[in-house]
């Protein structure tokens, strides 16, 4: 799509995405239309940004015979999907789609998309330092949080333009494509997640296998071996498929070997890295590194320049990220594990005693499965609004009523030499922090305070 001049663009949420859509937008000669229910102080200078831009802005209120007479319709991810203005528009037949999907039409270059439960994140954007590394011009952004990158329509801005795009993909995106189609497709894995926005974990599936509806001969996907959900949901999606795993199969091409990360194409082994060496925590990291060093692979970068990318990169906050070290105790914060799973993957990765601090909002996932995934659980600290469920579904959990300051202090009476405190919360959280960003910087400046 080379412009919209005469075209009517409407965006509904302001957040970070509607923002750069609505530039998007305007740039390439849209008549632009936004609306937002709210009505806050960084939503209104949002408002008078686009408003000196040339975009007609209302908050508090969505028009709807506006939206109704626009040529396309841009929904931003932050919207639920049982929102009355998305039941509204599908009731009038009125067609929308996610902020993603708009901007690709405005790429120049190929595109990798990353989606999955667990992981996105980090596989984004290690995908995008081995890429630099290696010299390739490389736009990253998408569903990427905490400031980390920026949202799709904003690379679509770059000048020059990139060589290669890459995006993470959240179900809510995924739900609202149409034309979207990855020259390589990554997913990472699948794991129950967002059942409070989803009236099921095969809805919430189903959003997800949607990277695969637009695919064809020459689309290219790298899959975690072994996982059957993304098995089932691939089926006889048409392109090549390349697969990653910690164990070494014969049809396997990313791969642990003797403690080294290993590249094999062709019966040829490229060895790239001493999992010891890996800076990223954790196991489940090692198969992020795996995922997107096969796809950087598969762009053409050679294995050493692959290789030195991994030597270079550097964890993630909020990831189980080692924030302090006292008295022989260890604080790791992974506010980012929102899920059950992403919890258990955390737990699995550590090898000594631990402290878990456990809640936020509710997702409706069943909390009992954590408890295998640790030779050793000092504790079980239980907070926040999903707390009596979680006693209720761990033996010998512990309840506390009180800010994450005093689930803090707790854990430090518990803990013992040679232990790990971790915040790996399981859960969203809403009930206390605007978002999992500012729950893992109260934490840290706790932990680094609790010496």
């Amino acid at each position: 799509m080379s412009g919209l001049s005469g075209s009517h663009i409407a965006v509904i949420g302001l957040g970070a995405s509607g923002l750069a859509a609505a530039r998007l937008a305007l740039d390439k000669g849209g008549d632009v239309y936004v609306s937002d229910l709210r009505i806050e102080p960084e939503v209104a200078a949002r408002r008078a940004d686009l408003r000196e831009r040339g975009a007609q802005v209302e908050l508090g209120r969505h028009d709807i015979e506006r939206l109704a007479e626009a040529d396309m319709v841009v929904v931003s991810p932050g919207i639920p999907l049982h929102a009355p203005i998305l039941r509204v528009l599908q009731d009038r037949d009125i067609r929308w789609i996610s902020e993603p999907e708009f901007a690709v039409q405005f790429f120049s270059g190929p595109l990798i998309a990353v989606t999955g439960t667990n992981g996105k994140t980090t596989t984004t954007l290690l995908l995008g330092h081995l890429l630099e590394t290696a010299g390739v011009r490389v736009g990253v952004g998408g569903n990427v949080g905490g400031g980390l990158a920026p949202a799709a329509s904003e690379l679509a801005l770059m000048v020059p333009a990139p060589d290669w795009y890459v995006l993470e993909m959240s179900s809510f995106q995924l739900s609202a494509i149409q034309s979207f189609r990855p020259d390589i497709g990554i997913l990472t894995n699948l794991f129950p997640d967002h059942l409070d926005r989803y009236p099921s974990l095969e809805a919430y599936y189903a959003d997800k296998a949607r990277i695969f509806d637009n695919a064809d001969h020459q689309s290219i996907w790298v899959l975690p071996e072994g996982d059957g959900v993304v098995d089932s949901l691939i089926g006889n999606t048409p392109g090549d498929r390349f697969y990653y795993g910690e164990d070494e199969r014969s049809e396997t091409h990313a791969f642990m070997t003797d403690g080294v990360l290993t590249l094999c194409f062709e019966d040829h082994r490229y060895p790239l890295l001493e999992m010891d060496d890996l800076s990223l925590i954790g196991r489940h990291n090692i198969r992020n590194a795996l995922a997107a060093s096969l796809a950087t692979h598969l762009v053409g970068v050679p294995a050493e320049s692959i290789a030195d990318g991994l030597h270079t990169a550097r964890p993630l906050p909020h990831r189980l990220e080692l924030v302090a070290a006292h008295n022989g105790v260890v604080w790791l914060n992974d506010s980012k594990a929102t899920n059950v799973a992403a919890t258990r993957s955390a737990l699995e990765s550590l090898i000594q005693p631990v402290v878990l601090l456990l809640g936020g909002v509710d997702k409706g996932e069943d909390f009992r499965s954590l408890i295998p995934s640790v030779a050793h659980l000092r504790a079980v600290l239980a907070y926040g609004a999903a707390a009596p469920r979680i006693v209720s579904e761990i033996e010998d959990a512990v309840l506390v009523d009180g800010d994450l300051g005093l689930v803090v202090q707790r854990a430090k009476k518990l803990a013992e030499e040679g232990d790990a405190i971790l915040l790996s919360p399981a859960c969203s959280s809403f009930d206390m922090f605007d978002n999992y960003e500012e729950r893992g910087q109260v934490f840290t400046a706790l932990a680094r305070e609790s010496r």
